[in-house]
Parts: structure tokens; C-alpha cells; sequence
């Protein structure tokens, strides 16, 4: 079930994108610092990124199963008395965490300003392409990018990507 294109070129004619290209040159010459002379970061790395889950089991089910990111924890949200928190390994010693909200009605996914747009994960050529197979023989609909990226949704909407490309790189460039 997969759409190969690239990305489709939703009304492009109304924005200016000499101006934005001017824009990002200018972005980038104003406050991207060369590597060599880049500081080092302040975070050690990325503990968890944390979604809302509908239903915890179904998640679980995506994720672990036909995705094969353990489920590393589960235990009671200590925020939310009978919420859910739970995690999934997805490499490096990262985790994707979800809750659920039993009770609140926290409504259906949306892309809104500021939100969440997608999760790229990082994952070996060989394991690609045999989650790709996977995807394709759970029904999932999927963009497949660049032969490296495969965009799909999650049950609850949440959009992912699975990337060929090693950590640190994208489309053959360093540094990212």
C-alpha cells in the first residue's frame, strides 16, 4: 500500500519561493556555525519523546510487534492516577513514550502550529527494507521518499518516518 512521488507540490504558486530560498540563505549564513567551530551540544541526547495513545494494547501491538521496537517499561503516569506511561526502545539508547488518558476525551490526532509534524527514526538498509514488506503486508499506507524514507501514520494519526539513512545524515549529507 504504498504512494511513490515525491512530495506532491500542494499550491506552490502562492507563496514566493525566491523570497523564502533568500530567506533560509540568510537564516543559514546569520546562525549556522561551521562544524569546525560549532560548540558541543548541552543535552546529552534524546531520553523520550512522549504521544498520546487511544489504546495502549494496539499500540503496543504497532510498535513492538510490527515495528520490533521493544516495549521496554510500563507503569502508572504519576501525574494522572490510572494513566498509562509507557516505552519503547527505538535505538541508541532512546526511547518513544506514550500516554494514555483513560476518562479524558483528548480527541483525534492533529497537525496544528507548534505540534508535532512527524518522528524520523533512523533504522539499517536491511531492517528498511524488511519493515517496508512488513508494512506492506499489514495494509499500512505509506509515502515511500527518496528510496530511503517511508512516511506512514501510527493508529492514532501520529505521523513516522523510517530512514535508510545513518544517524547524523540525510540524502547523502553530514553533519545534519
Amino acid at each position: 500500500m504504498n504512494n511513490e512521488s515525491s512530495a506532491d507540490a500542494a499550491d506552490i504558486g502562492s507563496r514566493d519561493l525566491d523570497a523564502i530560498a533568500a530567506e533560509r540563505d540568510r537564516l543559514r549564513s546569520t546562525h549556522l556555525v561551521p562544524p569546525a567551530r560549532r560548540t558541543a551540544s548541552s543535552a546529552r541526547g534524546l531520553h523520550h519523546f512522549a504521544l498520546v495513545s487511544s489504546d495502549v494494547e494496539q499500540t503496543i501491538r504497532f510498535y513492538q510487534d510490527l515495528l520490533e521496537f521493544p516495549l521496554t517499561e510500563l507503569f502508572e503516569n504519576r501525574d494522572y492516577p490510572g494513566s498509562n506511561h509507557f516505552f519503547f526502545d527505538i535505538g541508541n539508547g532512546n526511547r518513544l513514550a506514550f500516554f494514555d488518558f483513560p476518562g479524558l476525551e483528548v480527541g483525534p490526532y492533529a497537525e496544528v502550529l507548534g505540534g508535532l509534524h512527524h518522528i524520523a527514526i533512523s533504522v539499517a538498509p536491511d531492517q528498511w527494507e524488511r519493515l517496508r514488506r512488513k508494512l506492506d503486508d499489514a495494509g499500512v499506507e505509506y509515502l515511500l521518499e527518496s528510496k530511503v524514507s517511508i512516511y506512514f501514520r501510527d493508529p492514532d494519526g501520529a505521523r513516522l518516518e523510517l530512514l535508510a539513512d545513518p544517524l547524523g545524515e540525510m540524502y547523502g549529507m553530514t553533519g545534519i
